[in-house]
């Protein structure tokens, strides 16, 4: 009785969409390692005649300039293929928005393998980016899996939810990047330096994508409940029953779209950077540094779920928001000046938060809108910060590249000055509810 039991919970468990998270961040992981080593190899004799460029800058400036034709294309092309496949979800197809960007998660996999296997240019990126992007991306696929978990959760646990999501997706990154490096390094004279590395992330994406055909469970929800519970306030702050919102509350979904556009725009722009950063000299790094590295920062969605599991009995959601933007200002502030590998990770060491805004505004945002629309809003959010992508990634590139020669980490004291700037809207919200919770307490006496 107990054997057959356990294996029913765990064929359950496994049908779950946090099963496909782990695949797919694995995957991944292997494949952001060997694409930033790919980069690097193809970068090394980068040279440009018309300028008085250094070696080692002619080469950062092959990279980010890769980087950002790469980055613009996948936020560019996947916008209509993401609204179609959000209002495929809505309709009942909750399943569309994560198999279709599977496809070419494996895709893009397949692609860099060929490009490693047969020394093809490093342009044939572009192409897979587009097929990437057709498929719908990240955009479409995180999206997806954010409404599955925030359906399947009530109003009340929907950060815990959505938190629990990132730490799994944390964990798997922690170990995809521990790993990523060593597999890197293994080739023989019969195979390329990365060849191990990318098969095996292309057949943990394919096994994902199998996995989410034949094996994902979609709970199915009613309309009613989820529309009920359309209040920013948490049970905590709540003193008194409060009558939900009908529809929409623009107000907060503004202000709520503002700060989240504002601190991908710092987040992103940072990251967008660092990777490129870390394989100059001082820092220099190799494939398992480079792998730790990453390590170091899926290691923040562990802390992050700690932050909010700690947190939140004491603190609104507005609260935490501000507690991981502070986090990641203070952090990228102190990464301006890194010299060393130590100093990286004591950097590292202080945005222990920084995952915390962008899943509790997304929870805050599923509770401002009726359940119908809730996948649709959480695709508009992605959309809006795809396009903020368009911005910051020439932005970020062009002003690191002019500053390579005087002061490299100004990109990231940038970064941390806009995340300070993303804590204002945020500000206003915490305000209107504080606001709202004093309505309530006159209505309750």
């Amino acid at each position: 009785m107990v054997l057959p039991s356990l294996c029913q919970t765990g064929f359950t468990v496994l049908r779950q969409i946090e099963t496909v998270v782990v695949l797919e961040q694995l995957g991944s992981t292997l494949f952001d390692t060997a694409l930033q080593m790919v980069v690097k190899d193809r970068s090394v004799n980068a040279t440009y005649p018309d300028s008085h460029r250094s070696r080692e800058e002619s080469q950062q400036k092959a990279m980010t300039d890769f980087y950002m034709a790469y980055d613009l294309i996948i936020r560019l092309v996947p916008i209509l293929p993401a609204l179609l496949l959000a209002r495929l979800g809505d309709r009942g197809l909750r399943r569309a928005p994560i198999v279709v960007p599977l496809s070419g998660y494996v895709l893009s996999r397949l692609a860099l393998l060929l490009v490693v296997v047969f020394r093809l240019p490093l342009e044939v990126m572009f192409g897979a980016a587009v097929v990437f992007g057709l498929s719908g991306g990240f955009c479409t696929y995180w999206p997806g899996v954010m409404t599955l978990a925030s359906l399947g959760s009530t109003a009340t646990d929907r950060s815990k939810a959505m938190m629990k999501v990132e730490l799994l997706y944390g964990a798997a990154g922690l170990v995809g990047s521990l790993v990523s490096g060593h597999l890197f390094l293994l080739y023989s004279v019969s195979l390329e330096q990365g060849t191990v590395l990318l098969t095996v992330s292309a057949l943990i994406n394919l096994l994902c994508l199998l996995h989410s055909v034949f094996l994902l469970q979609v709970k199915e929800v009613t309309n009613t409940e989820p529309e009920d519970n359309c209040h920013l306030l948490p049970p905590a702050y709540s003193e008194a029953p409060a009558q939900a919102p009908l529809g929409k509350n623009l107000v907060n979904v503004v202000l709520l779209f503002a700060a989240a556009i504002l601190y991908d725009f710092a987040v992103g722009g940072a990251i967008e950077i660092l990777g490129s950063f870390v394989l100059k000299e001082p820092l220099n790094w190799s494939a398992t540094q480079v792998g730790y590295g990453n390590a170091a920062g899926c290691m923040i969605f562990l802390t992050s779920f700690v932050g909010v599991i700690v947190f939140r009995r004491c603190v609104s959601d507005v609260a935490l928001i501000m507690i991981g933007m502070l986090s990641f200002a203070s952090g990228f502030y102190f990464m301006s000046f890194v010299t060393a590998t130590y100093m990286f990770y004591l950097a590292r060491s202080l945005t222990l938060f920084a995952l915390i805004p962008m899943p509790t505004i997304r929870s805050l945002l599923s509770q401002q809108v009726p359940a119908s629309s809730c996948g649709t809003t959480l695709t508009y959010l992605q959309l809006a910060l795809k396009f903020a992508g368009l911005a910051y990634i020439p932005t970020f590139t062009k002003i690191y590249q002019g500053t390579l020669d005087w002061f490299p980490g100004f990109v990231f004291m940038l970064s941390s000055i806009i995340a300070v700037l993303g804590m204002i809207p945020i500000s206003i919200v915490g305000c209107r509810s504080a606001q709202t919770r004093q309505y309530m307490r006159i209505q309750g006496d």
